[in-house]
């Protein structure tokens, strides 16, 4: 197998060939995916880096990878020797992209991408950047059809129906309130190419993404018809009559680019150039481009009362396996054989018990110790290392459930663990009750509420290099956007987001101390409407995740009254909706114990 400096040479001889100066290789699919297939992990093939962002630049003599704190200490181990620099996003003295690539060019140059699976907008901004210098953009195609002898297959999975007792509403009704907006934008097609938007839309969920749902797809709405652009043999004859029925017909995957191109001249075409890739967006060149992000973004992130309902029942399934394996560590710990990767494997087969249970909804983390400090961490055999009963233990997990989608952290303390590791895991557990505590007038976003969950971290003199909180889909993506908490803006998020009845935000501040242990705790947040009164609406959250958080590793000194008393309150909700669910005295013994007042 080629090692990664023979690939990058590779790489090299075909950019000489084609006469670039520098090429763009993103973490990147045809559909605007945060988690590829593993056909499209090219970036990954190229420079070893396994994380899920990053933009790998590579010119004539040098290379570098762009990723954020999330990966500083993953990427530095896995680029090493490989000729890559690791470039640290938003840390002093790291260049921008853009800056890096001017010093890998000069007038008359090119720089090449792959038109495929870069956004329009992506596309058009890099353009701009380098013709303001004489340097020209230009599509490379997908090199890695060549270079990449073993690549893996587009995925073949089957397609499924979701039902409507778990959507709440019905694949009709979906595409009536898209074609409402495409109304109001006088637009007469709507074109999408985002997998988690199509899923919601036609209901129908797949495994063609590990841990995510989805179908390699596209879908093009009109006013009267709607075509689903998928590969045909993954959908039987159950799904394409029910489809068919909602008024949607089934088309072959590769078929979009040619429909799109036999569109009617000057026919306005909604479409989300943020998302949709610049190839497809220059076979729309005689439409007239009506810019708009695709309407099932937002109106999937209002959570429906039946998906609400749905979604609770799944977090207490998800909870009593997070639960009995809290139980399971706290009791054997040092009496029997643990390591990071058979305590991850049990988890796995506690959440394969609960009911309905179909996937991890991300590979799992279960970090010991230093490894914790690693946002991202992800056990292989050569790091797997023996669980011991002291110092910490980080486990961050989630489960997909035709209920829902679940995502939940905790860190336990195995033993003994020291007092500046009790500071912080207290600092990180009062930073999450303060925004899961929140109550605020309509209208704030999260940018807005950031600060009640990093504040106490900030006290200290700590913070962390990541947002504090994500949407949650419904059986779809466990990161969803827009919602969202952080205290940044970024080009890739919509943290202007107002909060919204029914959207559902993970909660999730954390320490990581590199070389020592990694703290987070995480519970996904409801925004509910509150009381309104002549200030306005007020809103607040409800928690849904249901499972103990580790007294073990708190100083109560170190919370206020009030803080003590949402911890207790949080643990009485879990003891009262778990206890009845456990069948062992013992556990059940350990329960009361494990959420007592403090």
């Amino acid at each position: 197998m080629m090692q990664v400096t023979e690939r990058i040479a590779a790489f090299r001889a075909q950019m000489e060939a084609q006469h670039m100066a520098a090429v763009i290789v993103p973490t990147a699919d045809s559909h605007a995916s945060e988690y590829l297939a593993d056909h499209f992990k090219a970036r990954q093939w190229l420079c070893g880096f396994t994380g899920s962002a990053g933009t790998l630049v590579i010119g004539r003599q040098e290379a570098a990878l762009f990723t954020d704190g999330r990966y500083f200490i993953q990427a530095q181990n896995q680029l090493e020797g490989s000729g890559v620099t690791l470039m640290r996003m938003g840390t002093a003295g790291t260049p921008t992209e853009e800056a890096y690539l001017d010093s890998l060019t000069k007038e008359g140059d090119t720089v090449g991408i792959d038109f495929s699976v870069v956004s329009a907008a992506s596309a058009d901004a890099m353009r701009a950047h380098l013709s303001a210098r004489g340097v020209s953009l230009a599509d490379t195609g997908d090199w890695f059809a060549k270079l990449w002898q073993d690549r893996p297959p587009m995925p073949q999975g089957k397609a499924f129906l979701l039902e409507t007792c778990y959507t709440g509403r019905s694949t009709q009704e979906k595409l009536s309130a898209i074609r409402d907006v495409m109304s109001r934008e006088k637009a007469d097609v709507h074109v999408c190419n985002v997998l988690d938007d199509i899923a919601w839309t036609l209901n129908v969920r797949g495994s063609d993404v590990l841990y995510t749902p989805v179908v390699m797809s596209y879908l093009m709405i009109t006013k009267n018809d709607a075509t689903w652009f998928v590969d045909e043999a993954k959908v039987d004859d159950a799904l394409r009559a029910a489809l068919l029925a909602s008024g949607v017909q089934v088309r072959g995957y590769g078929e979009i680019v040619q429909a799109l191109g036999n569109l009617a001249p000057g026919i306005r075409v909604m479409a989300d150039s943020k998302k949709m890739t610049a190839s497809l967006i220059a076979a729309l060149s005689k439409a007239e481009l009506v810019q708009h992000e695709n309407p099932a973004m937002r109106m999937k992130a209002h959570k429906n009362s039946v998906e609400l309902e749905n979604l609770r029942q799944a977090h207490i399934r998800d909870g009593l396996a997070v639960t009995h394996l809290m139980y399971w560590l706290k009791t054997r710990v040092g009496k029997e054989p643990m390591t990071e990767i058979s305590v991850s494997d049990r988890l796995l087969a506690l959440r394969k018990e609960q009911p309905h249970f179909i996937s991890p909804s991300f590979s799992t983390i279960c970090a010991y110790r230093d490894h914790a400090a690693m946002m991202h961490y992800s056990a292989t055999p050569e790091t797997d290392v023996a669980l011991e009963p002291r110092d910490l233990l980080l486990i961050d997990s989630g489960g997909q459930y035709l209920e829902g989608t679940t995502d939940i952290t905790r860190t336990f303390a195995l033993g003994d663990v020291k007092e500046e590791q009790k500071k912080h895991f207290t600092a990180v557990l009062c930073g999450m009750l303060g925004l899961a505590n929140a109550k605020f007038l309509y209208g704030v976003t999260g940018i807005g509420l950031d600060i009640l969950a990093r504040g106490p971290m900030w006290d200290l003199g700590i913070d962390y290099r990541c947002g504090t909180g994500h949407g949650v889909g419904y059986l779809l993506s466990v990161h969803e956007g827009p919602n969202s908490f952080r205290w940044y803006k970024s080009a890739t998020r919509s943290e202007d987001t107002v909060l919204e009845e029914g959207m559902v935000t993970t909660d999730e501040p954390g320490i990581y101390i590199e070389g020592s242990h990694g703290i987070r705790t995480e519970n996904e947040l409801v925004c509910r409407k509150l009381e309104e009164n002549e200030y306005g609406q007020f809103m607040g959250f409800e928690v849904i995740t249901c499972a103990p958080i580790d007294l073990d590793a708190v100083i109560p000194e170190q919370m206020s009254p009030r803080q003590r008393e949402q911890l207790n309150a949080y643990h009485a909700f879990v003891r009262d909706t778990l206890i009845g669910l456990i069948e062992d005295a013992q556990e059940r013994e350990w329960l009361m114990h494990a959420t007592r007042a403090i």
